[in-house]
């Protein structure tokens, strides 16, 4: 026999064990540890060092309609969303900043402090179109992996480290190849869910010269009325630089 068949017969040889004693193939990401799996999984829901997209929101509740268009700008943790639509939210502005919000709109004085719990439109909250930091408003209380979506994921039970994160407890599906959020149950305290979603990743970005696969759709289902779903359709996605004054909450209202 020679050397390349010798490869091939010790190929065969190692597959044919692992299916018989049940032992999967190393993951692709196993040397990471949660917390950089969870980092991995914001990039991808906007947590960047610059970039700029666009969310056009439907939802159904209660049998009523609605739809929103706002324009996203981030940068690591702080983010600033601009109503474009429809006429009467146009000029409204959300400012996320060093974890804490703020409500603008034409008339307005002055910027006011609100919560990113706080209840958007259907089943989204304020800190839903914001970027995403999962790893640092949420502790790790527990690791373990499923299928989602078809996908093998890693399961991550996150709970908040204080009342200032969008939720208060999050089951959260990642995918492990891809690296990205695909699923997430929404707790209160008590343990009741209240909501899911499910997310899609069609656009990409590039971070440090390699493409990533970026959020395209959010779609949130409430937990109580199956009926009532909220769609995040993501468009226009780009990294760009992000300037300071963005983020200058002095410089909101004008």
């Amino acid at each position: 026999m020679n050397c390349s068949c010798d490869k091939r017969y010790l190929i065969v040889l190692v597959v044919a064990l692992l299916f018989c004693t049940g032992t999967s193939l190393p993951s692709l990401h196993a040397a990471m540890s949660p917390k950089e799996i969870l980092k991995q999984a914001d990039e991808a829901r906007g947590n960047a060092e610059g970039v700029e997209w666009q969310i056009d929101i439907e939802s159904v509740e209660g049998g009523r309609q609605q739809q929103r268009t706002i324009k996203v700008t981030a940068r690591d943790f702080n983010s600033l969303a601009e109503f474009l639509a429809p006429p009467n939210v146009k000029g409204q502005k959300l400012l996320m900043l060093d974890r804490n919000m703020w409500f603008a709109k034409p008339g307005l004085s002055k910027a006011v402090p609100i919560s990113p719990r706080q209840k958007l439109m259907g089943g989204a909250a304020n800190g839903d179109i914001a970027s995403t930091n999962y790893a640092g408003d949420y502790k790790i209380v527990q690791t373990s992996e499923d299928v989602a979506n078809n996908e093998p994921c890693y399961l991550f039970e996150l709970n908040a480290v204080d009342n200032r994160a969008t939720y208060d407890r999050i089951k959260y599906w990642i995918s492990k190849e891809r690296l990205v959020g695909v699923k997430a149950e929404f707790y209160t305290v008590s343990g009741k869910m209240f909501k899911t979603a499910t997310f899609e990743y069609k656009n990409s970005i590039t971070i440090d010269g390699k493409p990533r696969e970026f959020i395209s759709k959010m779609v949130i289902t409430s937990a109580i009325v199956k009926e009532d779903v909220t769609t995040m359709n993501y468009r226009k996605v780009a990294i760009r630089k992000v300037s300071d004054s963005i983020f200058n909450l002095n410089l909101l209202t004008r």
